[in-house]
Parts: structure tokens; C-alpha cells; sequence
């Protein structure tokens, strides 16, 4: 892509885990994917499974109220529904993700509980049962900056144009079907937050959770929840990929660069060349780690945290 590659950033970490806050987020929460980085530090430092690391990563930014997940997932269109996706893997043969699920605080710890069933994918009311049966009470509250960020996104959308690239805003129009009257004649949000490990045993994991895009119709699921678009962790290493979901689906764009890892390119030269096959006006980012090396690169400021266990 013409210019892209000026635009690219691209970051090369000394650890053991790396974490990112979503392409197109303030790199002022950085502070808080340093620390998720180090609840992951901790598992790894005593012993712990990548995949249980990258788990306490996520749950951290959950938490954390600044990011597009769990408790800062983004309001719907209709300025009332939460619906989001997670989804963990490892290299040792666990997969387990959630799609549409409301109510819940921590969606990448119902991920982790499907992959103990004998499903990898479960959605909506369904992923939500499960949550209320193993112990996760109902979660539902919003914040003044979710608020804020639901009211920019429907005044985007009155304006022309493309509140989301590649989309024209009368689409939301024209496709409705939240149970409310439309309030528009039609800042995007868009990112992830995800987290890559690898153990002292030398297995890899990933694990990402989302609030989704917005503006986006009721039911949507992103990459996020998809294997292989994402998210993918393999014997050669794990990767995560935040930005535009909708673009990443068809080139499967995490397993994508795996298989460029696996093959033998050097990491940085991997996520460089996937985060290329994107038009610039398409949010991109990708964290990656291999048995030796780990980093990152985004087409936008694109918060990170990495730690080294021991």
C-alpha cells in the first residue's frame, strides 16, 4: 500500500508475554497494559501455563474500565445493549470463545470455561447460561465515558460519509433492528484487547475480549471470537490481531501471520507484512510472540505492555 509502511509502528519486546490495549486507542492507558503485563508475569514467574497467564492479562483490562472490554465495552446503537467476544487458545489443544455475550464482567473467563466443553464457540443467551451456571453473577453497569463515547459515534453518523470504513453511514439505516425507534439519519470504536505468552514449558497462548465495533448492528460478532482471524496459538507461537474486524475475516488474518512465523520470517518483518495487506484507512494492529522473539506493530497508536517472568 502506497505510504502505509511509513505509517507503520513497530515494537520488539524482551519478554515472555506482551498485551495491547486495541489499534486506535490512547496510548496514555499504556499504564494499564504494563499492568496486566505483570499479573501475567506472576503466573509465569511461578511456574503457571501461558494460557492461564494470558487469561489474568485480559481480566486486568477488563477491569480496567479504560479499554473496549468487559467493563468499558462499548454501548450499541441503541445506547442500552452490551454485547461482547472473547476467546482463548493455547498450543496445547484448548480453544474455547464467546460471541454476543451481555451481563457478564470478565467475557475471556467464560471463554475459558467453554473450552472445557465439548464446544469451542458458544453465542448469546446460550454463552450467557453457561457464565450464570459456573458462578458469574450479572454485570451491567455504564459508565459517563461510555456514555460520551455512544453520543460521538451517533453524532458521526449523522453526518455523510463513513463513521466505519468501507461503510456507508445510510447502511445503519437501512439494515435497523434494535428494538427501538431510529434515532439517526445515519469516533468509531473498533478495538480489542488481547495478550500472547509463553511458558517455561514452551507452550504458547493467546486471548482477546472485545465490547465490539461501533457503530455496528445488534448481533454482530467480530474477529474477535473467530479462530484463526483474531487469534491463533500454535507449537511456533501465538498471535493477536485488534482493528477492523469485518477485514480480517476473509484473509483469516491471525493464522495468517502464524504461518509466516512457523515458516521461519523474522517476527518483526511477519507483523509488518500483516498489518500491509490493509488499506491505511482501515484500523490494524498485531502482537506476536515466538520461542525467541515477541513485539508488536499498528497503523495507529496502539497501547503495550510486555514482562519478562523471572
Amino acid at each position: 500500500m502506497s505510504g502505509q509502511s511509513d505509517m507503520i509502528k513497530i515494537e520488539k519486546f524482551e519478554g515472555d508475554v506482551v498485551v495491547h490495549g486495541g489499534a486506535g486507542a490512547d496510548k496514555s492507558y499504556e499504564d494499564g497494559c504494563v499492568k496486566a503485563a505483570l499479573a501475567a508475569r506472576v503466573l509465569l514467574g511461578s511456574g503457571g501455563a501461558a494460557l492461564d497467564a494470558v487469561i489474568a492479562a485480559v481480566t486486568v483490562l477488563e477491569n480496567d474500565g479504560r479499554f473496549n472490554a468487559g467493563t468499558g465495552a462499548q454501548l450499541g446503537l441503541d445506547g442500552a445493549t452490551i454485547e461482547m467476544d472473547a476467546s482463548v487458545m493455547d498450543s496445547v489443544g484448548r480453544l474455547g470463545a464467546v460471541a454476543a455475550l451481555q451481563a457478564v464482567r470478565n467475557p475471556v473467563q467464560v471463554a475459558r470455561a467453554v473450552a472445557d466443553t465439548p464446544h469451542h464457540l458458544l453465542c448469546g443467551h446460550g454463552a450467557l447460561l453457561l457464565a450464570r451456571h459456573l458462578g458469574h453473577a450479572p454485570y451491567y453497569e455504564v459508565s459517563e465515558r461510555q456514555r460520551k463515547q455512544h453520543r460521538q459515534i451517533l453524532a458521526q453518523l449523522e453526518k455523510s460519509g463513513m463513521a466505519t470504513p468501507g461503510v456507508d453511514n445510510a447502511d445503519f439505516a437501512q439494515f435497523w433492528n434494535y428494538d427501538v425507534p431510529l434515532t439517526f439519519r445515519a469516533p468509531a470504536a473498533c478495538d480489542t484487547v488481547g495478550a500472547v505468552a509463553r511458558d517455561g514449558h514452551g507452550h504458547f497462548a493467546v486471548a482477546g475480549s472485545t465490547g465490539g465495533s461501533s457503530p455496528s448492528l445488534l448481533g454482530r460478532v467480530g474477529d474477535t471470537a473467530i479462530i484463526g482471524s483474531g487469534f491463533y496459538a500454535g507449537p511456533k507461537g501465538a498471535v493477536a490481531a485488534t482493528g477492523m474486524g469485518e477485514h480480517f475475516m476473509r484473509p483469516m488474518l491471525a493464522r495468517e501471520v502464524y504461518q509466516w512465523l512457523a515458516d521461519g520470517m523474522p517476527l518483526e518483518q511477519a507483523l509488518r507484512r500483516g498489518v500491509e495487506l490493509f488499506d491505511k484507512e482501515i484500523d490494524v494492529g498485531l502482537i506476536a510472540i515466538t520461542a525467541t522473539e515477541a513485539g508488536s506493530a499498528s497503523n495507529r497508536d496502539m497501547p503495550c505492555g510486555a514482562a519478562r517472568s523471572g
